[in-house]
């Protein structure tokens, strides 16, 4: 049956350097980090744990060699005494119980920290600037933003070129470091290392053992045409970096569209107001209305129309984000009172008002 020193593969009389050093090399040889999803070199990494945890203990070790177990009895069924105050007991006694009450304070199975998980980067947001004819046009534009990227230097290591992180002496790759309460050992994150396993002995001098750095990153950014103001456009991936290896975040341009001078926007619909003569709208004219394409249209002015009115003009408003074609150009009438008047102009209104029939204030007395 394999003992412990041959876990280590050392011999049984191997001095306490000679234990930490076989131990070093199988436990980074073995370390879960470097074999994810390999459960045989987890499970031997367990057995170099178990086996350093006793024979790095001086009396552990001693009654090891003694009776083959650590706690000094030959036992290898349940025995009540195991819970006397003999003072060698620790959680790792009791097993499977060992597992399930080191889990409950943060030991974990494998008697090292869990590695902290990988995180999503953070998202960013960046807003650019459009006139209100390059929202309906869209258009290609280069946006400059500063993101946290991996250190050029150090490749995101944190550690000098040529140097690499090594296995933390303190916790000796575990992550965690335990403290003897009574009848349980508690454990807690390794002050050290954090609870990484590893130390950065010598620290990359430009991002100062960080591994990251701040950079400005310019991203080809297409608009399309139809953004309205608050249009958010996602880059997918394009955001902050994540932790542990997690993706990256995503950026989110945010369009902010100048106001326009004449058109008002209404969903894909644009609006105008559009002056006629008050001869135009009593008789009725066809007049001519710009659209924000920079041509000209005809508009057909109905005889008798109202201050107001609104006429639709077919396919000349903002293209639809979604869908195809464009929304439609509407024209609000604005009838036009001229303030001054010349004498035949006035005498023509004068005469007009005699023949008129109509008395817009009827209603206000029915």
């Amino acid at each position: 049956m394999a003992t412990l020193y041959d876990t280590l593969g050392v011999k049984k009389g191997a001095s306490a350097d000679e234990i930490k050093k076989a131990y070093r090399k199988l436990a980074a040889q073995y370390h879960p980090d470097k074999n994810p999803g390999d459960d045989a070199a987890e499970e031997k990494f367990k057995e170099v744990q178990n086996a350093y945890d006793t024979l790095s203990d001086a009396e552990k070790r001693k009654q090891y060699d003694a009776f083959g177990s650590a706690n000094g009895r030959r036992t290898t069924g349940f025995d009540p005494r195991d819970f006397g105050g003999g003072g060698n007991f620790t959680i790792n006694d009791l097993g499977d119980l060992g597992d399930l009450f080191g889990g409950i304070f943060n030991r974990g199975q494998a008697g090292r920290a869990r590695r902290p998980q990988p995180e999503r980067g953070a998202d960013i947001e960046i807003p650019v600037s459009l006139s209100f004819e390059d929202s309906l046009r869209g258009l290609e534009t280069k946006i400059p933003v500063e993101v946290t990227t991996a250190c050029r230097e150090c490749g995101g290591t944190g550690a000098e070129p040529g140097t690499s992180p090594v296995i933390c002496p303190e916790c000796n790759g575990r992550g965690v470091i335990s403290e003897s309460q009574g009848l349980f050992a508690l454990s807690q994150p390794c002050p050290r290392c954090r609870g990484n396993g590893t130390v950065i002995e010598k620290p990359c001098k430009k991002c100062k053992g960080s591994g990251r750095e701040r950079r400005t990153r310019r991203y080809t950014v297409k608009i399309p045409a139809g953004v309205k103001d608050g249009t958010r456009i996602r880059l997918k991936g394009k955001g902050e970096v994540g932790e542990g290896g997690g993706p990256a975040g995503d950026l989110y341009v945010v369009t902010r569209v100048a106001p326009s001078k004449k058109f008002e926007r209404r969903g894909a619909d644009l609006v105008i107001e559009v002056p006629v003569t008050y001869t135009e709208a009593a008789l009725g004219a066809t007049v001519e209305v710009p659209t924000p394409y920079g041509e000209r249209v005809s508009l057909k002015v109905p005889a008798g129309t109202q201050d107001g009115r609104q006429l639709r003009i077919r396919g000349h408003g903002a293209p639809k984000l979604e869908g195809s074609g464009k929304g439609d150009l509407i024209a609000r009438l604005r009838v036009s009172v001229p303030k001054k008047l010349s004498k035949k102009e006035r005498e023509a209104l004068e005469e007009l008002q005699k023949l008129s029939r109509d008395d817009p204030r009827e209603a206000l007395f029915s």
